[in-house]
């Protein structure tokens, strides 16, 4: 008969044995030898639950061998992950069932982290599989549970930016949807929506980020136009800015009701001045420049402190980092780290995208590699690190402390907002 392949076939063996139970009498020898061969088994298949089954590398709890979850449910380390998803890493396929997936929609793989730190050395300075960092400096972690979870997708579109207004407790988040504005309230009910989308004056086109003055008034960035829009809580808009700026994005308000704005193409922060009641800007004036690409930023509520996140360029893929500097209320330069720097204080990269104040005025990042929430200290010690949250969250892009001192988190993977506080 013919041969069923016309080419010679090459099998290429897999590191490792592969074990059958062995054919052995019961004897007192015979149960010892297959006693010994069922713990070699069992350590080959820890070995290959333990290995990316792409590259067949072991998993480790940071850099490019972190496991991570695909939608479908298989596992790949981060390397093979960003290997797939090609040099702009949108899109990819799962070599194995070939679903395609966005790399936003990919998670860290829990139980084998878990695994990983249970099975890991003691001590150490390695880093934690859960995100922590074993004899990092700084103080003990302070643990925030998940209380509430909004929006989700359908009812937020690739959100951007979220605020409190912390007389009202109301949450304002900006996003990609028809009504680019939905405004919560403490209950996590949806009290209004608002901005349509279009090219009239009080419509928005692409909203950046969003802030709420302590008078009450909402204000975004819009990318669209360039400008800078405040509305009042029921959706009518109050004032529209356009002062020149390149491509405004990131906002906080003072508790005087100004507003200080990144402007990231001009690599400037300006401060805005306006009476929103009467719809009236007073003065726009440039405060810092020579900033590279600003987009968070944040004010203290009590010193007055500034800290912004420069997002600095680098050529090739994958290959950016983020640069974290604090102001003080007169913008002289305090401190600034940058991820190398944060890399000598926590072994992993960290890619810093929101900043907040919490009350005890330490500056609080969100970091989307680890996919958690980190504080850094205060202005003065800066920077510790003390993570706040690490686990539970897919892509964190924003932050904003609420009125009774909860943390409002922006997951943009799974669109939603998630509120914590202290357990």
């Amino acid at each position: 008969p013919e041969p069923l392949f016309s080419a010679p076939v090459t099998l290429v063996p897999r590191r490792g044995r592969c074990w059958r139970p062995p054919r052995l009498p019961l004897t007192a020898a015979g149960m010892a030898a297959a006693a010994a061969a069922a713990e070699e088994g069992a350590d080959e298949a820890e070995l290959s639950l333990l290995e990316c089954r792409v590259c067949f590398e072991r998993y480790s709890p940071g850099g490019q061998r972190r496991p991570r979850n695909l939608p479908c449910g298989h596992i790949l380390c981060r390397g093979c992950l960003e290997a797939l998803g090609g040099p702009e890493s949108r899109r990819l396929e799962c070599p194995f069932c070939r679903r395609a997936c966005g790399s936003a929609e990919t998670s860290d793989c829990l139980p084998l982290l878990q695994l990983l730190e249970l099975l890991g050395p003691a001590g150490g300075s390695l880093p934690s599989a859960l995100g922590r960092s074993r004899g990092a400096a700084g103080p003990a972690p302070t643990g925030l549970g998940l209380q509430l979870s909004l929006g989700g997708w359908g009812s937020l579109v690739n959100p951007t930016g979220v605020a409190a207004c912390r007389r009202s407790g109301r949450l304002a988040v900006a996003h990609d949807g028809k009504k680019r504005i939905h405004v919560f309230g403490p209950s996590g009910s949806c009290l209004q929506r608002f901005g349509e989308r279009g090219d009239a004056g009080n419509d928005i086109k692409y909203p950046l980020d969003v802030t709420v003055t302590w008078d009450g008034h909402v204000v975004v960035t819009d990318g669209g136009d360039r400008s800078v829009k405040a509305f009042d809580f029921e959706g009518r808009g109050v004032l529209a800015v356009q002062e020149g700026f390149c491509l405004p994005w990131g906002l906080d308000a003072t508790p005087e009701s100004e507003v200080l704005l990144t402007d990231s193409e001009a690599g400037a922060l300006y401060r805005l001045m306006a009476d929103f009641q009467k719809g009236k800007l007073k003065k726009c004036q440039m405060i810092q420049s020579r900033l590279i690409n600003p987009r968070g930023v944040a004010v203290s509520q009590t010193s007055g402190a500034v800290v912004v996140i420069e997002h600095l360029k680098a050529q090739g893929p994958n290959s950016g980092s983020t640069r974290v500097k604090i102001f003080s209320a007169k913008m002289d330069l305090i401190g600034q780290m940058d991820s190398f720097g944060l890399n000598l204080v926590f072994p992993s990269k960290i890619y810093t995208t929101a900043v907040a104040f919490d009350k005890e005025d330490h500056v609080v990042v969100t970091d989307v590699c680890s996919q958690a929430v980190i504080s850094l200290g205060k202005p003065e010690e800066f920077p510790v690190f003390n993570p706040l949250i690490s686990h539970g969250l897919s892509y964190p892009i924003g932050l904003t402390y609420m009125a009774n001192s909860s943390l409002a988190v922006l997951d943009s993977g799974d669109h939603s907002v998630k509120i914590y506080s202290s357990t």
